[in-house]
């Protein structure tokens, strides 16, 4: 099997939030034959916390594939998922979690709570960093430049 990066998708879609007033934040979930969903951050646009764009690609994964489980689905994500994401990443069972910038305020895999090592996490994604992360941290660093 050859290996497909699909973070240029994630970052259209962060960049696509951007546009909307969001976090420039996006996901993408892929298996076998593509891409299955991809989305933005929405917390803004739909007054709901947990719309992050990783929690958008499960919801819009599992109901198209009419499961509640992403067994051997891969993640792409722009940034380093926050403590929320990682939970919800590992209640699907998503096999491989692809992340590009690392979130020193916020992230939940390789900083802060370390969701993945807890023992309470019954299962723990392949984890690939820094996908990426030059991209999609000029994005970030852009966005909150233009707010200050």
């Amino acid at each position: 099997m050859v290996f497909r990066t699909h973070m240029d998708t994630a970052l259209i879609e962060a960049r696509a939030a951007a546009e909307r007033g969001e976090v420039p934040v996006g996901a993408v979930i892929a298996g076998p034959d593509g891409i299955i969903a991809q989305a933005g951050n929405r917390t803004r646009e739909l007054n709901d916390p947990t719309a992050h764009a990783e929690m958008l690609v499960i919801r819009e994964a599992c109901k198209t594939l009419g499961k509640e489980r992403l067994t051997g689905f891969d993640l792409y994500v722009t940034l380093e998922p926050c403590p929320m994401c990682a939970a919800a990443i590992s209640n699907a069972r998503i096999a491989r979690l692809y992340y590009g910038a690392d979130d020193p305020k916020s992230g939940g895999v390789g900083q802060g709570p370390r969701i993945f090592s807890h023992a309470q996490c019954h299962h723990v994604p392949e984890i690939y960093d820094g996908i990426d992360a030059a991209a999609s941290e000029v994005l970030l660093k852009n966005f909150f430049a233009a707010r200050r």
